[in-house]
């Protein structure tokens, strides 16, 4: 299934920004960029390494993947970025889960690895992780971008310059409300302070990051993300630094950057 993605392109530094009129619009367009990169990655080695992202704003992304006649599934192998510290697959709010509901369970894969936000062994499970990253490296990342400017659970300030590709973090306020206010959670209070997260040097070691950024909520993070100097208290900026991202907004997310994206 293929669709003529309409939508306006712009560029601020090295970061390719894609607007369309809708969120459906921007998940079928993005998923056929994802569907060729799937492609790309195959041809080059014979499997395509993905990390995914979870979130509200990745739903449309995931319902045209679904879709879609021209991925070889069974030729993909999926990572994701964060996990919740202590919380069970079976979880309502855990990442695995999501990822099993949204695509793992929907489609073929070659192979899911999840973080294991329970283990009982959480450096174990760290070094686990940080190995299959190594053994695999990201043809793909996609990714979202948090009402604070987070990647994956990278809150502001963000370390752009660690070694290391997964460690554990802390949530601040903003992060842990988007949480509730996205349905996740009944109150602040019910969100885990800390996960294990990608770091923002794994997430962007992808030979290519495309960024599914819907909803009005977001469009203040996409304004300070597109206009502020690359810094880590706004994590998304370093996207403009990535050789090969795409930002992709509906008309809610770019509606407060009209003025950057002409």
């Amino acid at each position: 299934m293929k669709q003529a993605c309409c939508h306006k392109e712009n560029l601020i530094d090295n970061l390719v920004i894609h607007t369309h009129a809708t969120s459906t619009e921007l998940g079928e367009c993005a998923a056929e960029r994802l569907a060729r990169e799937i492609g790309a990655g195959i041809a080059a080695h014979g499997l395509c390494y993905l990390i995914l992202a979870t979130g509200n704003s990745q739903l449309p992304l995931y319902a045209a993947l679904r879709q879609r006649q021209d991925i070889e599934w069974n030729r993909v192998v999926v990572f994701h970025m964060d996990e919740y510290l202590g919380i069970s697959a079976a979880h309502p709010a855990s990442f695995r889960r999501y990822m099993h509901e949204q695509l793992v369970d929907q489609v073929p894969l070659h192979a899911f690895y999840g973080i294991q936000g329970d283990a009982a062994d959480i450096q174990a499970e760290i070094e686990r992780y940080t190995q299959l990253l190594h053994s695999h490296p990201a043809d793909v990342c996609v990714l979202g971008i948090g009402e604070n400017g987070h990647l994956a659970f990278n809150d502001p300030p963000a370390d752009f310059n660690t070694r290391e590709l997964v460690h554990v973090v802390t949530l601040d306020g903003v992060c842990r409300q988007q949480q509730v206010g996205e349905g996740h959670f009944a109150m602040l209070a019910d969100v885990p302070v800390q996960a294990i997260s990608l770091t923002v040097p794994a997430l962007l070691s992808a030979r290519t990051v495309m960024a599914i950024v819907p909803e009005q909520r977001k469009a203040e993070i996409v304004r300070r993300t597109l206009s502020e100097p690359v810094n880590p208290m706004c994590p998304a900026t370093s996207l403009r630094q990535h050789p090969q991202a795409i930002l992709y907004l509906d008309a809610l997310s770019a509606s407060l950057s009209a003025d950057l994206l002409r």
